[in-house]
């Protein structure tokens, strides 16, 4: 039998002093990003030019880190941290980014979050925001998101935190992000919206050079002028 701390009923285990402590060190960090996310970690994009439509329960492949536009969005409502219904049709004219996280994850989707903040900083314009959709929705309630945001000093007008049923999250993260999510697991992209609701590519937001190329992306599709909806059936939107 192990020892037991007489504190607790719970036994002792204590390992071999043949066990280098940088290998326990180094196990236990993989184990910590591996319980947050377990997708798209090596931030390589997708061979194709092309974004299509995933299955509802079907893992796609990410968007490509730059792209043509493809097909308009389909239209979602979700659950804001105001606790007010969020339209994504209030969306249209705006450039915006997406991406997946959760309040719970032990350290990536800071990082993420972070990145976000860091990136409309530096963008201030207003006709730039950030979508960011819980994949716990049953943890991640309007209040929390409201607690989560705070640390961001996100501006509720330029960035929407997100949560609602994990059905309908997976259906907008598969298949109109191109997001792989599971309850508790995510990609670690963002994902570039243009002022139609196009996809227009996709970055790692955990890679340094990757951001500031999504930055770069951002911006040109800022400057381009608003055209006309392309006439495509939206993405996500099985077809008739």
């Amino acid at each position: 039998m192990p020892p037991v701390n007489p504190m607790s009923s719970t036994p002792v285990f204590r390992l071999p002093s043949n066990i280098p402590c940088g290998w326990v060190v180094g196990g236990l960090l993989v184990l910590a990003c591996l319980g947050c996310s377990k997708v798209d970690r090596n931030g390589a994009a997708a061979p194709s030019a092309t974004a299509e439509p995933a299955a509802r329960d079907e893992a796609p492949l990410p968007a490509p880190e730059r792209m043509p536009p493809g097909a308009v969005a389909a239209p979602f409502t979700l659950t804001e941290r105001s606790g007010k219904d969020f339209d994504s049709a209030s969306l249209r004219g705006k450039v915006w980014l997406a991406s997946v996280f959760f309040a719970n994850c032990p350290g990536p989707c800071f990082r993420e979050n972070q990145a976000i903040a860091d990136i409309l900083g530096h963008i201030p314009d207003p006709d730039f925001m950030a979508v960011s959709v819980t994949c716990d929705p049953d943890n991640d309630t309007p209040e929390s998101l409201r607690r989560y945001a705070d640390r961001f000093e996100a501006d509720p007008a330029r960035w929407k935190f997100l949560t609602g049923d994990m059905d309908t999250i997976k259906q907008i993260a598969n298949g109109t992000f191109l997001l792989p999510a599971e309850v508790g697991v995510h990609s670690e992209r963002g994902v570039v919206f243009d002022r139609e609701g196009r996809l227009r590519g996709s970055y790692h937001l955990l890679q340094p050079d990757r951001v500031q190329l999504l930055e770069k992306l951002i911006r040109d599709v800022l400057d381009e002028p608003a055209g006309s909806a392309a006439a495509s059936a939206p993405v996500g939107v099985p077809a008739e």
